[in-house]
């Protein structure tokens, strides 16, 4: 697998050590962050945490990124109120959204992963390594609020995933179009340094 394909890894080493645990606490706050910008619907609410997600994933790789979200989750259920609404606990990861928080770490690793094999260079692709994880974070989703709630299936899926498709292909150009960015300002950086 060619360094090349992980802007993050342009800017730092490649192998886990204090600065990447640095960027995984970062990317941590910042998931954290964008729990709190929400619209409030129940049971899950709309944040900008797959946005965030897909940025991570995108920008770390799949090793990295997959850390990350651990970091991120061990930090909620140690009761730090990082997740929606400023929520904190175990509990959280085993309650209605659980599927989604936990689902949160394979989107992370697998959105990496994807650009690691094939999806690293330009919008179209990166679109792609964004939306694709972010649509397999419904079966986890869904799952979750059918055996935590009075749901049906059909009704899980009305709430938990129906109410955000449309956002999340959003989301996804967006964290693509950032990511890009981010790919020409370091080149530009080169070319005049």
């Amino acid at each position: 697998m060619p360094n090349e394909t992980i802007l993050i890894r342009r800017l730092v080493a490649a192998k886990f050590d204090t600065r990447n645990f640095a960027l995984a606490l970062a990317g941590s706050m910042i998931i954290a962050l964008s729990a709190q910008i929400s619209v409030p619907m129940f049971p899950v609410p709309m944040t900008l945490q797959t946005l965030a997600i897909s940025i991570i994933g995108l920008t770390f790789g799949a090793r990295l990124a997959g850390v990350t979200l651990l970091l991120y989750l061990a930090e909620g259920a140690f009761g730090l109120p990082v997740f929606a609404n400023g929520g904190a606990g175990i509990l959280k990861l085993v309650g209605p959204t659980a599927g989604f928080l936990w689902g949160f770490a394979g989107m992370a690793f697998l959105t990496g992963w994807m650009v690691e094999n094939g999806f690293s260079r330009g919008t179209y692709r990166m679109f792609f390594a964004a939306l694709i994880p972010a649509a397999l974070l419904y079966i986890p989703g869904v799952l979750g609020l059918y055996g935590f709630t009075p749901l049906d299936l059909t009704g899980a899926f009305k709430v938990g995933a129906l109410p955000f498709l449309v956002g999340d292909v959003i989301k996804s150009i967006l964290a693509a179009m950032v990511v890009t960015g981010g790919w020409t300002l370091l080149k530009k950086a080169k070319s005049n340094g």
